[in-house]
């Protein structure tokens, strides 16, 4: 017998523990081999429906099967995905009556049965006659990588009088990112809403005059025209015309796979909510810094275009609303009235009306809603913010304007409080400090924050209040003194305001908080307010690896999301160049001093490019998908892990989930389509419920819910992302 090794205890438990887990997952992995194999019919329990899904090829694998009923207070659903042998399982129906049906890549959509909870239904799949017929159900971002876009070669733009693209595109970059973030911020661009033109034929000689009058239509319309100048109008309308035009006769996009692997343990499960119009912008569930607050309690969600929170009552199955007002009168709506053209949806009603522009919500640690929304006009300043107070942050940078402040709701008094801010908000995340410090990015003026246990205590929204500039040290002498401005030349003596708006924010567990400045390349920015703010705050900005020669092959760009796992490392969608990256700043040799502008650190970027098909003409990785944000799972809300990023598929109808060794997983809502996600929250409703007590939730964020599926009068939907062990698990 061999000899054991002299090894210490503590060791050899370690090792007999690494055996014991090896075994185990050798043997549930055997387990579930087993299960994947076995063509039995699964095992239903009382609020199950279960079956097996085959077509005239036999089982059908990775295949949605979709239950819908509306005979609970707020329409609900549930979806899961088909093991290899074609078998589903639908758990945990609440017991009525549903339609039940298939879909799936390669299919066209079942004839809907009726099913009942604790009853087996077998399901018959329709196999596709045809690819046009079959891509019907293909995500946006698959129509939309039809698109044939300008070739590189001709950037810079030379004008209306040259190649018709505006001289301020100097990179076919900035192009793909108007597509994206220009174009995108309010629906999907390829769902059926937008990739035909049936409103708009009659009377146009040809779909470049049809495209024209579509951009001007609604309460948008204004904005449309905006974004669609800025590549140079008549080039980027032809280019929308020729794409729906191959479309219109007959070109389709090359097909999804089907779920694999885990992605066929999705169990998805959906509430629609706010109404018609309500347009949800994203949704709350939990505190970030506990995700166990909360635990099987409402969720909530931020109304945008109707100035409310939207709330889901779980027990019930019902979506009420709580209305948030302005503190002052005749405060403006955020969506002007004034139309250039007709809605063909809604004619010229007024869908959105909202003064208060509700905008992100975040629980805090006692259970609030906080949002960012408008409580008064932007031009009502308080005098301690403006240039002439004695408050210390008015006299380094006083603000004269802010354009939305806080307010919070109290779900155990029913109650709105509203904060006056110096600065604008517009995203807002709680710190992990004894203060509950609420940041908030601030447009061109960098961060705001309050903090939150001052203002309990006091009700003094000036003293619980304080911001800082972006400025960067780039004088190099480790603190921040007299700086030029964003457009002025490099000073040696002097340090530099960073230009930009900051778009999205999260503080790290350093203490110091990050931020977005979207554009081609963008950056992403750090403050550190130091021991004595707003004196001692000073930043520093990196920026995506683009046209940099310490970096070649690497091109990413438009930071928009930012989040930051439990070691420190930021993640930013690119929602341009459509990479998932994250940022060690570690690995930085350069911080300050005058060449720490932006590229001086390319070795602490890595690019994961986000599957998916890229548009026609563009040679650089990527896809053709959007990504609104992105969300890292710091505590293993969804069961895959701590410290796990996920991307935002705003455009792919899915959550994209980044693994570690740069596997993605593709959690995808297949119904109804136009699934547009932009905040992400995770919560644990019973750390040892397995399976069920946790989840993710996301909210169908789109601006015109009339996109979804199904069109006028279909709501906007708040959807529960479960991974269970197998398909069949109940």
């Amino acid at each position: 017998m061999r000899k054991a090794a002299n090894l210490p205890s503590s060791r050899i438990q370690k090792r007999i523990g690494l055996l014991c887990a090896v075994g185990c997952a050798l043997v549930l992995w055997a387990a579930r081999v087993h299960s994947q194999n076995t063509s039995g019919p699964p095992q239903i329990g009382p609020t199950d429906i279960a079956g097996v899904v085959t077509s005239s090829k036999g089982p059908e694998a990775g295949v949605w099967v979709i239950a819908e009923s509306k005979l609970l207070p707020a329409k609900f659903r549930k979806i899961v995905v088909t093991d290899d042998a074609g078998r589903y399982m639908l758990p945990d129906l609440p017991k009525v009556a549903y339609n039940i049906w298939v879909r799936g890549y390669g299919l066209v959509d079942s004839k809907p049965v009726e099913g009942t909870p604790g009853k087996a239904l077998n399901l018959a799949a329709i196999v596709a006659p045809d690819a046009r017929s079959a891509a019907q159900v293909y995500p946006a971002n698959y129509w939309y990588s039809l698109i044939q876009v300008p070739p590189k070669s001709e950037f810079p733009g030379t004008g209306p009088e040259g190649n018709g693209i505006e001289t301020t595109m100097k990179f076919q970059e900035q192009w793909v990112d108007q597509m994206k973030e220009g174009c995108q911020l309010c629906h999907q661009l390829g769902d059926q809403a937008t990739r035909e033109l049936p409103f708009f034929h009659d009377g146009f000689k040809s779909s470049t005059g049809a495209w024209t009058r579509r951009i001007e239509s609604g309460q948008r319309g204004p904005n449309m025209v905006q974004t669609i100048s800025r590549f140079g109008a008549q080039r980027a309308l032809a280019m929308y015309a020729d794409w729906t035009d191959r479309i219109a006769h007959g070109e389709v996009p090359p097909q999804p796979p089907r779920p694999q692997g885990i992605e066929r343990n999705l169990v998805l499960t959906m509430w629609e909510w706010a109404g018609p119009t309500g347009y949800v912008h994203d949704e709350v569930s939990t505190d970030k810094r506990n995700p166990m607050l909360n635990a099987n309690g409402p969720v909530y969600g931020a109304m945008y275009g109707k100035d409310g929170i939207s709330i889901l009552n779980l027990a019930e199955n019902d979506a009420t609303e709580v209305h948030v007002p302005t503190r002052d009168k005749n405060v403006p709506s955020d969506f002007s009235p004034t139309m250039l053209q007709p809605s063909p949806v809604w004619g010229k009603d007024i869908v959105f009306d909202n003064p208060a522009g509700v905008h992100n919500p975040m629980m805090d640690q006692k259970g609030r809603i906080w949002v960012t929304s408008r409580i008064r006009k932007d031009e009502d300043e308080p005098a301690f913010c403006k240039e002439g107070s004695n408050n210390p942050y008015a006299k380094l940078y006083p603000l004269e304007r802010s354009g939305r402040q806080l307010s919070f709701y109290d779900p155990k008094t029913r109650k709105i409080t509203h904060i006056d801010t110096c600065f604008t908000t517009h995203h807002l995340q709680f710190a992990e400090d004894k203060d509950n410090t609420l940041f908030v990015d601030s447009g061109t003026n960098g961060v705001g924050w309050v903090n939150t246990r001052v203002f309990d205590e006091t009700g003094n929204a000036e003293k619980a209040q304080g911001w800082c500039p972006p400025v960067i040290d780039t004088n190099g002498d480790g603190k921040i003194g007299p700086f030029v401005g964003p457009n002025d030349p490099l000073d040696p003596t002097k340090d530099k305001r960073i230009g930009g708006s900051a778009y999205n924010l999260i503080p790290s567990p350093d203490g110091s908080v990050w931020y977005t400045l979207p554009g081609v390349p963008g950056a992403i920015v750090r403050l550190d307010r130091g021991n004595n703010p707003p004196y001692t705050c000073k930043s520093e900005v990196y920026e995506p690896p683009f046209n940099n020669a310490k970096a070649p092959g690497k091109m990413g760009y438009s930071p928009r999301g930012i989040d930051v796992d439990r070691q420190g490392i930021v993640w930013t969608a690119l929602s341009g160049s459509s990479h998932l990256a994250s940022f060690d700043r570690r690995k930085c040799k350069i911080l300050n001093g005058p060449t720490a502008t932006g590229q001086q650190c390319p070795e602490g970027w890595t690019l994961y490019p986000v599957p998916g098909p890229q548009m026609k003409g563009v040679t650089d990785e990527g896809s053709s998908d959007f990504h609104y944000g992105n969300w890292v799972d710091q505590h293993n809300t969804l069961g895959l892990g701590n410290d796990i990023p996920i991307a935002n598929g705003t455009s792919s109808d899915s959550l994209l989930v980044l693994l570690p060794g740069g596997k993605w997983v593709i959690l995808r809502v297949p119904y109804p389509m136009g699934f547009y996600s932009r905040g992400l929250d995770g919560r644990i409703d019973d750390p040892n419920g397995g399976w069920k007590g946790r989840g993710l939730w996301a909210d169908y964020g789109t601006t015109a819910d009339w996109h979804i599926e199904g069109g006028k009068g279909t709501q906007g939907s708040i959807v529960h992302f479960q991974l269970r062990p197998d398909p069949l698990a109940r």
